[in-house]
C-alpha cells in the first residue's frame, strides 16, 4: 500500500496536478463563488508559468545534480551498481528492451566496466505490476549490456526492488554475501543525492557516479547569452515543466524517506 500511495499522492503536489485541482475548484465555484474561482484560476496559471520557465526549472534541477559532480578520474571499486528506471520492456510493438530517457545509466555502466573500473555489474530493479507487465528492469538492462559486449558472467541481477530503499536493502545483501566493500553507484544525477543517502544509511561504502545530467554549465549560460534568450527562457515549455517536476519529486521523496527513517 505504501508503494501505491507513494506514487499516487505526490501527483497532486506536482505543478500539473496542483494546477488541475485548482481548475476543478474553479469550475465548481465559478457560479456561486466567482471570487474563489478567480483565485483558483490565477493559482493554476501562476503555477504553470513559473514552473515551466527555464530559469526556475534549471535552477531547481541544478540544486540536486551539482551536489555530486564526478571526479575527473573515476576510482576503481569491487562492483558497479546500476539502479533501475532506465528501460522499457520488450512488449508489443517493441521487439527488444529499449532505453528510456535515463538510459545513460546502462551505457555508462558498460563504459566503466570496459575501463576496468570494477569486475562485476549489479543491476537492481523490478517491475511494478500495476504499471504494466514485462520482465524486471534488471533483466532488461542485462539484455542490453550483453548485446553491447558485457559478458553475462560479469552481471548480477537483483529483480525484486520496487523503489530506491528496496534497491539499497537488496543490494546490501548481495554485497555482504560476496564480501564486497566498495562500489560505484550509478543513477541519474538528479536522483543521486537521495539514493546516495539511502545506500549510506544501509552501511555501504558507495562512490557516487552520476550520469544523465539534465543541466550543464553551457545550458545555464545560454539563459543569459542575449536579452532575447533571457526573455525566451521565461516562456512556458513542456520540457522545463517536466524537469521541474522531476526535481520536485526528488525533494518530496527525500522528505518522505526521512520521515520513514530511510535516510
Amino acid at each position: 500500500m505504501f508503494l501505491y500511495l507513494s506514487k499516487i499522492i505526490p501527483l497532486f503536489f506536482y505543478p500539473l496536478g496542483l494546477a488541475s485541482l485548482s481548475l476543478i475548484v474553479a469550475l465548481i465555484t465559478l457560479r456561486k463563488h466567482p471570487r474563489i474561482a478567480t483565485i483558483a484560476i490565477s493559482l493554476s496559471l501562476a503555477l504553470l508559468l513559473v514552473c515551466s520557465n527555464a530559469w526556475v526549472a534549471k535552477s531547481l534541477v541544478r540544486s540536486l545534480e551539482w551536489q555530486n559532480i564526478p571526479a575527473p578520474q573515476i576510482p576503481n571499486a569491487e562492483a558497479i551498481v546500476v539502479l533501475g528506471g532506465a528501460t522499457r520492456s520488450p512488449t508489443w510493438p517493441r521487439v527488444m528492451a529499449d532505453l528510456n530517457e535515463a538510459g545513460d545509466r546502462v551505457i555508462y555502466a558498460a563504459q566503466l566496466y570496459f575501463q576496468k573500473k570494477a569486475p562485476i555489474i549489479i543491476l537492481s530493479g523490478g517491475r511494478i505490476d500495476w504499471r504494466g507487465s514485462g520482465s524486471p528492469e534488471s533483466a532488461d538492462m542485462a539484455t542490453i549490456l550483453t548485446s553491447i559486449g558485457v559478458p553475462a558472467e560479469a552481471i548480477i541481477q537483483e529483480p525484486n526492488s520496487l523503489n530506491t530503499h528496496e534497491n539499497a536493502v537488496n543490494v546490501r545483501k548481495i554485497l555482504e554475501a560476496r564480501q564486497i566493500k566498495k562500489v560505484l553507484l550509478i543513477t541519474s544525477a538528479i536522483h543521486t543525492p537521495r539514493s546516495l543517502k539511502i545506500f549510506q544509511r544501509q552501511g555501504m561504502n558507495v562512490i557516487p557516479t552520476p550520469t544523465d545530467f539534465l543541466v550543464s554549465q553551457s545550458e545555464l549560460q545560454e539563459l543569459t547569452n542575449t536579452p532575447k534568450a533571457a526573455i525566451l527562457n521565461l516562456l512556458p515549455d513542456a520540457d522545463n515543466l517536466d524537469q521541474f517536476t522531476s526535481a520536485l519529486k526528488e525533494y518530496i521523496g527525500t522528505f518522505i524517506y526521512s520521515l520513514r527513517g530511510w535516510l
